[in-house]
Protein backbone atom coordinates (compact mmCIF):
# COMPACT_ATOMS: atom_id res chain seq x y z
CA UNK A 1 0.00 0.00 0.00
CA UNK A 2 1.10 3.48 -1.17
CA UNK A 3 2.44 5.78 1.62
CA UNK A 4 0.59 8.75 2.83
CA UNK A 5 3.38 11.23 1.07
CA UNK A 6 3.13 9.09 -1.81
CA UNK A 7 -0.18 9.26 -2.11
CA UNK A 8 0.09 13.31 -1.43
CA UNK A 9 2.85 13.25 -4.11
CA UNK A 10 0.51 11.57 -6.81
CA UNK A 11 -2.91 14.31 -5.94
CA UNK A 12 -0.04 16.80 -6.14
CA UNK A 13 1.33 15.76 -9.61
CA UNK A 14 -2.30 15.13 -10.81
CA UNK A 15 -3.36 18.50 -10.03
CA UNK A 16 -0.46 20.47 -11.29
CA UNK A 17 -0.94 18.44 -14.57
CA UNK A 18 -4.40 19.27 -14.95
CA UNK A 19 -3.62 22.69 -14.17
CA UNK A 20 -0.44 22.78 -16.82
CA UNK A 21 -3.16 21.41 -19.34
CA UNK A 22 -6.29 23.65 -18.39
CA UNK A 23 -7.15 26.29 -21.53
CA UNK A 24 -9.09 28.27 -19.11
CA UNK A 25 -7.32 28.70 -16.00
CA UNK A 26 -3.40 29.42 -15.33
CA UNK A 27 -1.44 27.82 -12.29
CA UNK A 28 -4.76 27.91 -11.36
CA UNK A 29 -4.26 31.14 -12.52
CA UNK A 30 -3.33 31.81 -16.00
CA UNK A 31 -3.87 35.20 -18.00
CA UNK A 32 -6.10 34.89 -21.42
CA UNK A 33 -5.03 33.52 -23.92
CA UNK A 34 -1.29 35.68 -24.36
CA UNK A 35 -0.04 38.93 -25.12
CA UNK A 36 -2.48 41.13 -27.39
CA UNK A 37 -1.65 43.85 -29.93
CA UNK A 38 -0.17 47.00 -28.46
CA UNK A 39 -0.40 49.16 -31.05
CA UNK A 40 -2.69 51.60 -29.48
CA UNK A 41 -2.64 52.07 -25.50
CA UNK A 42 -5.65 51.83 -24.41
CA UNK A 43 -7.54 54.76 -22.62
CA UNK A 44 -6.96 55.33 -19.25
CA UNK A 45 -10.82 55.11 -16.93
CA UNK A 46 -11.66 58.69 -15.69
CA UNK A 47 -14.83 58.74 -13.61
CA UNK A 48 -17.30 56.17 -13.72
CA UNK A 49 -14.66 54.53 -15.94
CA UNK A 50 -15.15 57.37 -18.75
CA UNK A 51 -11.86 58.53 -20.87
CA UNK A 52 -10.92 61.84 -20.57
CA UNK A 53 -12.82 64.42 -22.76
CA UNK A 54 -10.36 65.71 -25.38
CA UNK A 55 -7.50 63.96 -24.81
CA UNK A 56 -7.15 65.55 -21.61
CA UNK A 57 -6.21 63.79 -18.58
CA UNK A 58 -7.96 63.28 -15.53
CA UNK A 59 -8.05 65.40 -12.73
CA UNK A 60 -6.03 63.55 -9.94
CA UNK A 61 -5.09 66.36 -7.73
CA UNK A 62 -7.89 65.90 -5.29
CA UNK A 63 -8.59 62.57 -4.06
CA UNK A 64 -12.53 60.89 -4.53
CA UNK A 65 -14.53 62.25 -2.20
CA UNK A 66 -18.34 61.44 -1.34
CA UNK A 67 -19.97 57.95 0.44
CA UNK A 68 -18.23 55.59 -1.56
CA UNK A 69 -14.59 57.00 -1.43
CA UNK A 70 -16.17 56.49 2.15
CA UNK A 71 -16.51 53.22 2.31
CA UNK A 72 -13.60 52.21 -0.17
CA UNK A 73 -11.60 53.26 2.64
CA UNK A 74 -13.23 51.92 5.55
CA UNK A 75 -12.46 48.15 3.84
CA UNK A 76 -9.25 49.32 3.13
CA UNK A 77 -8.68 49.68 6.93
CA UNK A 78 -10.84 47.51 8.13
CA UNK A 79 -9.26 44.29 10.57
CA UNK A 80 -11.99 42.34 8.94
CA UNK A 81 -14.21 43.44 6.26
CA UNK A 82 -15.97 41.11 4.11
CA UNK A 83 -14.51 41.48 0.37
CA UNK A 84 -16.19 39.34 -2.50
CA UNK A 85 -14.44 40.41 -5.62
CA UNK A 86 -13.78 39.79 -9.26
CA UNK A 87 -10.41 39.33 -10.68
CA UNK A 88 -9.61 42.01 -13.82
CA UNK A 89 -6.30 41.09 -15.87
CA UNK A 90 -4.34 43.32 -17.34
CA UNK A 91 -6.21 43.86 -20.92
CA UNK A 92 -9.36 44.69 -19.24
CA UNK A 93 -7.88 47.10 -16.92
CA UNK A 94 -6.61 49.18 -20.00
CA UNK A 95 -10.17 49.00 -21.69
CA UNK A 96 -12.81 52.04 -20.55
CA UNK A 97 -15.42 50.22 -21.47
CA UNK A 98 -14.62 47.19 -19.68
CA UNK A 99 -13.56 49.31 -17.04
CA UNK A 100 -16.76 50.52 -17.34
CA UNK A 101 -19.02 47.37 -17.30
CA UNK A 102 -17.52 45.78 -14.41
CA UNK A 103 -17.56 49.48 -12.10
CA UNK A 104 -21.50 49.36 -13.16
CA UNK A 105 -21.77 45.41 -12.14
CA UNK A 106 -20.16 46.11 -8.83
CA UNK A 107 -22.61 48.77 -8.22
CA UNK A 108 -25.52 46.88 -8.79
CA UNK A 109 -24.29 43.84 -6.71
CA UNK A 110 -22.62 42.57 -3.25
CA UNK A 111 -19.58 42.99 -5.43
CA UNK A 112 -16.85 45.65 -3.46
CA UNK A 113 -13.62 44.92 -4.77
CA UNK A 114 -12.28 44.30 -8.09
CA UNK A 115 -8.05 42.29 -8.03
CA UNK A 116 -6.34 44.47 -10.87
CA UNK A 117 -3.23 42.86 -12.81
CA UNK A 118 -0.20 45.23 -11.65
CA UNK A 119 2.32 43.37 -12.27
CA UNK A 120 1.98 39.94 -14.27
CA UNK A 121 4.00 36.89 -16.29
CA UNK A 122 4.59 39.98 -19.25
CA UNK A 123 5.98 42.75 -16.54
CA UNK A 124 4.58 45.57 -14.94
CA UNK A 125 0.64 47.02 -16.09
CA UNK A 126 2.16 50.56 -14.83
CA UNK A 127 4.60 53.18 -15.51
CA UNK A 128 6.52 53.10 -12.61
CA UNK A 129 7.89 56.13 -11.35
CA UNK A 130 11.40 54.45 -10.38
CA UNK A 131 14.08 53.83 -12.72
CA UNK A 132 15.11 50.52 -11.28
CA UNK A 133 11.64 48.98 -11.20
CA UNK A 134 10.83 50.34 -14.69
CA UNK A 135 13.73 48.68 -16.11
CA UNK A 136 11.49 45.36 -15.18
CA UNK A 137 8.26 46.68 -17.31
CA UNK A 138 8.49 44.57 -19.95
CA UNK A 139 7.28 45.79 -23.41
CA UNK A 140 3.31 45.07 -22.84
CA UNK A 141 0.81 48.02 -22.92
CA UNK A 142 0.11 49.90 -19.84
CA UNK A 143 -2.57 51.44 -17.68
CA UNK A 144 -1.77 55.15 -18.42
CA UNK A 145 -2.94 56.61 -14.81
CA UNK A 146 -3.04 54.45 -12.32
CA UNK A 147 -3.96 57.14 -9.21
CA UNK A 148 -7.19 57.69 -11.86
CA UNK A 149 -8.18 54.36 -11.80
CA UNK A 150 -8.18 54.08 -7.77
CA UNK A 151 -10.09 57.27 -6.95
CA UNK A 152 -12.71 55.95 -9.76
CA UNK A 153 -13.11 52.94 -7.74
CA UNK A 154 -13.32 54.50 -4.29
CA UNK A 155 -15.50 57.08 -5.47
CA UNK A 156 -17.81 54.06 -6.23
CA UNK A 157 -16.74 52.27 -2.94
CA UNK A 158 -14.64 49.75 -4.58
CA UNK A 159 -11.57 48.39 -2.97
CA UNK A 160 -8.62 48.30 -5.57
CA UNK A 161 -6.68 45.61 -5.12
CA UNK A 162 -3.45 45.34 -6.95
CA UNK A 163 -2.54 41.51 -7.85
CA UNK A 164 1.76 41.03 -8.52
CA UNK A 165 3.14 37.79 -10.34
CA UNK A 166 6.45 37.29 -8.16
CA UNK A 167 8.50 34.28 -9.10
CA UNK A 168 7.37 33.52 -12.30
CA UNK A 169 8.73 36.32 -13.84
CA UNK A 170 10.55 36.20 -17.04
CA UNK A 171 10.78 39.26 -17.60
CA UNK A 172 12.88 40.25 -14.63
CA UNK A 173 15.13 37.13 -15.05
CA UNK A 174 16.24 38.57 -18.22
CA UNK A 175 16.83 41.97 -16.95
CA UNK A 176 18.40 40.26 -13.40
CA UNK A 177 20.18 36.68 -14.92
CA UNK A 178 21.81 36.90 -11.37
CA UNK A 179 18.66 36.59 -10.22
CA UNK A 180 17.71 33.52 -11.66
CA UNK A 181 17.19 29.31 -10.99
CA UNK A 182 19.95 27.77 -12.25
CA UNK A 183 20.81 24.27 -13.38
CA UNK A 184 23.82 22.00 -12.08
CA UNK A 185 25.80 23.70 -14.93
CA UNK A 186 25.62 26.88 -13.91
CA UNK A 187 23.09 27.81 -16.72
CA UNK A 188 19.63 29.21 -16.64
CA UNK A 189 16.96 26.92 -15.62
CA UNK A 190 13.83 26.70 -17.63
CA UNK A 191 10.38 24.98 -17.21
CA UNK A 192 8.39 23.46 -20.26
CA UNK A 193 7.58 26.55 -21.49
CA UNK A 194 11.02 27.49 -21.65
CA UNK A 195 10.42 30.43 -19.18
CA UNK A 196 13.00 30.99 -16.56
CA UNK A 197 11.94 31.39 -12.97
CA UNK A 198 13.93 34.32 -10.83
CA UNK A 199 15.00 32.46 -7.18
CA UNK A 200 12.92 33.06 -4.34
CA UNK A 201 15.73 32.89 -1.99
CA UNK A 202 17.33 36.35 -3.69
CA UNK A 203 16.83 39.43 -1.11
CA UNK A 204 17.32 42.19 -3.91
CA UNK A 205 14.26 40.44 -5.58
CA UNK A 206 12.25 41.00 -2.55
CA UNK A 207 13.28 44.52 -1.80
CA UNK A 208 12.03 45.03 -5.94
CA UNK A 209 8.48 42.92 -5.34
CA UNK A 210 7.97 44.79 -2.13
CA UNK A 211 9.13 48.42 -3.23
CA UNK A 212 6.52 47.73 -6.19
CA UNK A 213 3.92 46.79 -3.97
CA UNK A 214 4.72 50.06 -1.57
CA UNK A 215 4.80 52.13 -4.93
CA UNK A 216 1.39 50.84 -5.72
CA UNK A 217 -0.15 51.17 -2.25
CA UNK A 218 0.92 54.85 -2.20
CA UNK A 219 -1.20 55.06 -5.87
CA UNK A 220 -4.49 53.97 -4.06
CA UNK A 221 -4.43 50.28 -4.09
CA UNK A 222 -5.55 48.81 -0.32
CA UNK A 223 -5.05 45.49 -0.59
CA UNK A 224 -1.55 43.57 -2.08
CA UNK A 225 -2.13 40.20 -3.39
CA UNK A 226 0.82 38.06 -4.49
CA UNK A 227 0.61 35.87 -6.60
CA UNK A 228 3.09 32.96 -8.45
CA UNK A 229 4.45 32.81 -4.41
CA UNK A 230 5.73 29.56 -4.94
CA UNK A 231 8.78 27.61 -6.62
CA UNK A 232 8.22 26.02 -10.00
CA UNK A 233 7.92 22.33 -9.79
CA UNK A 234 10.43 20.20 -9.71
CA UNK A 235 9.66 18.02 -12.99
CA UNK A 236 11.76 14.44 -12.94
CA UNK A 237 11.82 15.82 -16.66
CA UNK A 238 13.38 18.73 -16.45
CA UNK A 239 17.14 19.43 -14.81
CA UNK A 240 17.62 19.74 -11.12
CA UNK A 241 17.03 23.38 -10.00
CA UNK A 242 19.61 25.18 -8.21
CA UNK A 243 19.07 28.33 -6.03
CA UNK A 244 22.43 30.43 -5.66
CA UNK A 245 20.78 32.40 -2.81
CA UNK A 246 19.54 29.75 -0.91
CA UNK A 247 21.98 29.84 1.96
CA UNK A 248 21.15 27.05 3.99
CA UNK A 249 17.13 28.14 4.29
CA UNK A 250 14.04 25.48 3.36
CA UNK A 251 12.23 26.55 0.54
CA UNK A 252 8.90 26.71 3.08
CA UNK A 253 10.95 29.14 5.01
CA UNK A 254 11.77 30.87 2.46
CA UNK A 255 8.24 31.73 0.92
CA UNK A 256 6.91 32.30 4.58
CA UNK A 257 10.01 34.90 5.55
CA UNK A 258 9.22 36.97 1.97
CA UNK A 259 5.66 37.38 2.90
CA UNK A 260 6.88 38.13 6.11
CA UNK A 261 8.79 40.99 5.21
CA UNK A 262 6.42 42.02 2.78
CA UNK A 263 4.13 42.48 5.49
CA UNK A 264 5.54 44.26 8.16
CA UNK A 265 6.71 47.14 5.58
CA UNK A 266 2.96 47.23 3.83
CA UNK A 267 1.70 47.64 7.33
CA UNK A 268 3.33 50.88 7.75
CA UNK A 269 1.27 52.28 4.78
CA UNK A 270 -2.09 50.55 5.78
CA UNK A 271 -2.63 48.04 3.33
CA UNK A 272 -3.06 44.12 3.47
CA UNK A 273 -0.72 41.27 2.42
CA UNK A 274 -2.27 38.58 0.83
CA UNK A 275 -1.20 35.57 -0.66
CA UNK A 276 -2.89 33.29 -3.56
CA UNK A 277 -2.13 29.74 -3.06
CA UNK A 278 -3.13 26.22 -4.14
CA UNK A 279 -6.02 24.44 -3.31
CA UNK A 280 -4.48 21.50 -1.73
CA UNK A 281 -2.10 23.49 0.32
CA UNK A 282 -5.96 23.52 2.88
CA UNK A 283 -5.69 19.68 3.23
CA UNK A 284 -2.40 18.59 2.54
CA UNK A 285 -0.55 18.16 6.14
CA UNK A 286 2.94 19.23 5.54
CA UNK A 287 4.47 21.61 2.53
CA UNK A 288 3.87 21.11 -0.60
CA UNK A 289 7.29 20.37 -3.57
CA UNK A 290 5.75 24.48 -4.68
CA UNK A 291 6.79 25.18 -0.99
CA UNK A 292 3.37 26.29 0.19
CA UNK A 293 2.80 25.46 3.86
CA UNK A 294 -0.68 26.54 5.40
CA UNK A 295 1.18 26.98 8.62
CA UNK A 296 3.93 28.74 7.71
CA UNK A 297 2.10 31.17 5.92
CA UNK A 298 -1.37 31.91 7.57
CA UNK A 299 0.13 33.61 10.39
CA UNK A 300 2.57 35.76 8.58
CA UNK A 301 -0.19 37.38 5.72
CA UNK A 302 -3.23 39.06 6.30
CA UNK A 303 -5.54 37.31 4.06
CA UNK A 304 -4.90 33.66 2.62
CA UNK A 305 -6.69 33.08 -1.23
CA UNK A 306 -6.96 29.27 -1.75
CA UNK A 307 -7.60 28.41 -5.00
CA UNK A 308 -10.03 26.03 -4.73
CA UNK A 309 -11.18 25.48 -8.29
CA UNK A 310 -13.37 22.14 -8.56
CA UNK A 311 -12.18 21.10 -11.69
CA UNK A 312 -8.38 21.57 -10.74
CA UNK A 313 -8.83 17.99 -8.24
CA UNK A 314 -7.92 15.12 -9.21
CA UNK A 315 -10.75 12.51 -9.39
CA UNK A 316 -11.85 11.36 -5.79
CA UNK A 317 -10.37 14.08 -4.08
CA UNK A 318 -11.55 14.81 -0.37
CA UNK A 319 -13.98 12.04 -1.18
CA UNK A 320 -15.70 13.15 -4.53
CA UNK A 321 -15.56 10.89 -7.00
CA UNK A 322 -15.81 13.65 -9.56
CA UNK A 323 -15.10 17.09 -8.09
CA UNK A 324 -15.67 19.26 -10.79
CA UNK A 325 -19.53 17.87 -10.86
CA UNK A 326 -19.28 18.91 -6.97
CA UNK A 327 -19.04 22.69 -6.57
CA UNK A 328 -20.31 23.09 -2.95
CA UNK A 329 -18.73 19.88 -1.57
CA UNK A 330 -14.95 20.28 -3.20
CA UNK A 331 -15.26 23.95 -1.95
CA UNK A 332 -17.25 23.14 1.59
CA UNK A 333 -14.90 20.43 2.62
CA UNK A 334 -11.60 21.92 1.63
CA UNK A 335 -12.37 25.53 3.06
CA UNK A 336 -13.74 23.84 6.52
CA UNK A 337 -10.23 22.25 6.57
CA UNK A 338 -8.76 25.79 6.23
CA UNK A 339 -10.54 26.53 9.07
CA UNK A 340 -9.95 23.86 11.04
CA UNK A 341 -5.80 24.68 10.47
CA UNK A 342 -6.59 28.54 11.29
CA UNK A 343 -7.76 27.31 14.64
CA UNK A 344 -5.41 25.41 15.62
CA UNK A 345 -3.11 28.43 14.81
CA UNK A 346 -5.28 30.80 17.21
CA UNK A 347 -6.33 33.07 14.09
CA UNK A 348 -10.52 32.89 14.10
CA UNK A 349 -11.65 36.12 12.42
CA UNK A 350 -13.95 35.48 9.61
CA UNK A 351 -11.88 36.93 6.97
CA UNK A 352 -8.53 35.31 7.39
CA UNK A 353 -9.47 32.91 4.34
CA UNK A 354 -11.15 34.16 1.45
CA UNK A 355 -11.03 31.72 -1.59
CA UNK A 356 -10.80 32.21 -5.29
CA UNK A 357 -14.25 30.52 -6.86
CA UNK A 358 -14.39 28.92 -9.72
CA UNK A 359 -16.06 30.87 -12.76
CA UNK A 360 -15.26 29.10 -15.99
CA UNK A 361 -15.62 26.10 -17.32
CA UNK A 362 -13.17 23.39 -17.33
CA UNK A 363 -14.58 19.82 -18.11
CA UNK A 364 -18.18 18.82 -17.71
CA UNK A 365 -20.42 19.85 -16.53
CA UNK A 366 -20.15 23.41 -17.84
CA UNK A 367 -20.23 26.63 -15.21
CA UNK A 368 -22.97 29.09 -15.08
CA UNK A 369 -24.73 31.18 -12.17
CA UNK A 370 -25.89 27.92 -10.46
CA UNK A 371 -22.28 26.21 -10.07
CA UNK A 372 -20.86 30.04 -8.48
CA UNK A 373 -24.19 30.47 -6.27
CA UNK A 374 -23.18 26.32 -5.05
CA UNK A 375 -19.42 27.76 -4.22
CA UNK A 376 -20.48 31.25 -2.61
CA UNK A 377 -22.82 28.87 -0.22
CA UNK A 378 -19.78 26.46 0.64
CA UNK A 379 -17.86 29.41 1.77
CA UNK A 380 -20.40 30.70 4.14
CA UNK A 381 -21.19 27.50 5.86
CA UNK A 382 -17.11 27.08 5.95
CA UNK A 383 -17.45 29.87 8.47
CA UNK A 384 -16.40 33.07 5.88
CA UNK A 385 -17.61 35.63 3.90
CA UNK A 386 -15.15 36.86 1.20
CA UNK A 387 -14.22 34.78 -2.07
CA UNK A 388 -12.93 36.48 -5.23
CA UNK A 389 -14.55 35.11 -8.72
CA UNK A 390 -11.69 33.80 -11.35
CA UNK A 391 -12.45 34.04 -15.03
CA UNK A 392 -9.54 34.27 -17.18
CA UNK A 393 -10.63 36.50 -19.51
CA UNK A 394 -12.40 38.82 -17.02
CA UNK A 395 -15.40 38.37 -18.15
CA UNK A 396 -18.65 38.04 -15.70
CA UNK A 397 -21.60 37.88 -17.68
CA UNK A 398 -22.61 34.22 -17.96
CA UNK A 399 -22.32 34.45 -13.58
CA UNK A 400 -24.46 37.72 -12.89
CA UNK A 401 -27.20 36.09 -11.59
CA UNK A 402 -25.27 34.47 -9.07
CA UNK A 403 -24.49 37.87 -7.36
CA UNK A 404 -26.75 39.49 -5.09
CA UNK A 405 -28.33 42.45 -5.75
CA UNK A 406 -27.48 45.42 -3.89
CA UNK A 407 -24.86 46.20 -1.04
CA UNK A 408 -22.84 44.02 -0.04
CA UNK A 409 -25.21 41.19 2.33
CA UNK A 410 -24.81 39.21 5.34
CA UNK A 411 -22.98 36.06 5.80
CA UNK A 412 -26.10 33.31 5.01
CA UNK A 413 -25.46 29.77 6.06
CA UNK A 414 -27.80 26.80 5.32
CA UNK A 415 -29.20 25.27 8.00
CA UNK A 416 -27.67 22.07 7.35
CA UNK A 417 -24.33 23.48 8.31
CA UNK A 418 -25.53 25.15 11.47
Amino acid sequence: MPTRRVRVRHALATLLAIATTATAACDSHRAEAGPQPAAAPAPQPGPAGATAKDGQAPDTTQGPSGPGAAVADSLARAASPAIRALYVNRFAAQSARRMRELVALADSTEVNALVIDLKDEFGLNYRSANPAFAQNAGEMAKLRDVRALTDTLRAHGILPIARLVVFKDSVTARVHPQWTIRRPDGSIWRDHKGLAWVDPHQRELWDYNIGVAEELARLGFGEIQFDYIRFPEPYASLPRQVFPGDKGQSKPDAIREFLQTANARLDKLGVRTTADIFGLVTTVGGPLEVAQHWERLSPVTDVLLPMVYPSHYPPGSLGVARPNAEPYQIVFRAIKRARERDAALGITGRENVRPYLQAFSLGKPDYGAEEVRQQKQAVYDAGYDGWVLWHPGSKYAPFEAALEKGPLASRKRTAAAR
